[in-house]
C-alpha cells in the first residue's frame, strides 16, 4: 500500500520502481469493480491469491457530494465499495476468473463521466466521458454512469500494488547472482602479500650498533683496548634485559586475574537490573478488540462479523485513525 499516490504517477515511475518486472509494451486498461463494503479488505488482498505476470495497481473511491447522482439511478452508494483496477489485459482473465466462476460476479459496460460543476466540488478537472468494463457482486444492482472529479488514473488516495510472485522471485535471484559474482572477483587482486617485508625492516633496526666501530680508529694506540671493554659491557647488560621483559608479562597476567575477579563481582551487581517496555494501545483498538472478542465468545463466525450493526461505525473510526482492522481480526481468530 502506497499512500497519497495516483495510478498515473505509479505508471510513470513503474520502470524505475519494478525494473525487469515491468513491461512498458504490455496493453493495460482500467476496470471498475463494485463489491460490498464488508468485502473491501478481501479485495485489497485479492492479488496475493492470483498468479499474474505484470504489476496490478488499484485505488478506491468513495462518492460523497456525487452520491445523489448514483441514488438517482437507483443505486445505494453506501452499500458498495468502488475499486478502480489498472491491469494488463493478459492478466484480466486470471484476476476475474475466481470472482466470476465461484462467486457469480456480473459484467457490464459503464460510462465514467466528469462530475457536473453544479455539484459544487471544491476541486475537480473536467474530462471526456469514456466507456470501460465494470464487474459487480451479484448482490449489487447494475450502474450505467459513474461520476468522478478527476480521471480514474488521477484519483489521489491509497494505491494498492500487487507484484507478480514468480517475476519478483526471478528478479531477486538474478540480482543475487550478480552480487555473488562481484564478491568473487574482489578477493583476487589482494593476492600479493607485502606483510613480511616490514618484518625484515624490524631486523635491520639493530644495525645502529655500527657507530661504535669508528671509535676504535683513534690516533692514540692506547685507546684501542678501551672500546673493547665498553663493547663487552653493553653485551653483558643486554643479557639480563630479556628476562626483565618476561617478568612484567607475568605481573600483567596476575593483574588481569585480579581485575577479572573484580569484573566478575561488578557483573553480579548488574544482573538484577531489568527494564520492561509498556506497549500503549489506543482507545479505538481496545474497543475494536472488545467488539471482536464479544462476537467470538458468542460463537459468531468471522465471516459474519461485518453484518453486526456496530461494525460500520467502529470500522469508520478505525480507518480515520489509521488503524488496520483486518490484521487484528486474523490475530484474534487464530488464537481461538
Amino acid at each position: 500500500m502506497i499512500p497519497d499516490m495516483t495510478i498515473g504517477q505509479l505508471m510513470n515511475e513503474a520502470a524505475a520502481r519494478y525494473g525487469e518486472i515491468w513491461d512498458p509494451h504490455a496493453t493495460r486498461m482500467t476496470l471498475l469493480l463494485l463489491c460490498p463494503r464488508k468485502e473491501r479488505k478481501m479485495m485489497e488482498l485479492h492479488g496475493d491469491m492470483i498468479d499474474h505476470g505484470q504489476p496490478v495497481v488499484s485505488v478506491f473511491h468513495r462518492p460523497r457530494a456525487e452520491a445523489h447522482l448514483l441514488e438517482a439511478q437507483g443505486f445505494d452508494p453506501r452499500a458498495a465499495s468502488f475499486m478502480f483496477v489498472n491491469i494488463a489485459t493478459a492478466d484480466m482473465g486470471p484476476w476475474m476468473q475466481q470472482l466470476v466462476n465461484n462467486e457469480g460476479w456480473l459484467r457490464n459496460s459503464i460510462q465514467l463521466a466528469s462530475t457536473p460543476f453544479s455539484v459544487g466540488l471544491p476541486s475537480q478537472r473536467p474530462f471526456e466521458a469514456m466507456q470501460t468494463l465494470c464487474f459487480r457482486h451479484p448482490s449489487l444492482p447494475a450502474l450505467e454512469q459513474y461520476y468522478l472529479p478527476f480521471p480514474a488514473e488521477s484519483l489521489p488516495g491509497k494505491c494498492f500494488v500487487s507484484l507478480p510472485r514468480r517475476a519478483a522471485a526471478e528478479m531477486a535471484r538474478q540480482q543475487a547472482e550478480v552480487l555473488g559474482v562481484g564478491r568473487l572477483e574482489k578477493p583476487a587482486p589482494p593476492e600479493p602479500e607485502p606483510v613480511p617485508e616490514p618484518v625484515v625492516e624490524v631486523e635491520a633496526e639493530p644495525t645502529p650498533e655500527a657507530p661504535p666501530e669508528p671509535e676504535p680508529p683513534a690516533p692514540e694506540p692506547v685507546a684501542v683496548p678501551l672500546p673493547a671493554a665498553p663493547a663487552s659491557e653493553p653485551a653483558e647488560e643486554s643479557v639480563p634485559l630479556p628476562p626483565t621483559t618476561t617478568s612484567p608479562d607475568e605481573a600483567d597476567d596476575a593483574a588481569i586475574d585480579e581485575t577479572g575477579t573484580e569484573v566478575g563481582e561488578t557483573k553480579n551487581l548488574e544482573l538484577p537490573e531489568t527494564v520492561e517496555e509498556v506497549v500503549e494501545v489506543s482507545e479505538i483498538e481496545r474497543e475494536l478488540r472488545a467488539f471482536f472478542q464479544e462476537l467470538i465468545d458468542a460463537g459468531v463466525e468471522p465471516s459474519a462479523f461485518m453484518d453486526d450493526p456496530r461494525w460500520e461505525d467502529i470500522s469508520e473510526r478505525a480507518i480515520a485513525e489509521g488503524l488496520e482492522t483486518w490484521p487484528i481480526l486474523l490475530q484474534m481468530t487464530a488464537m481461538e
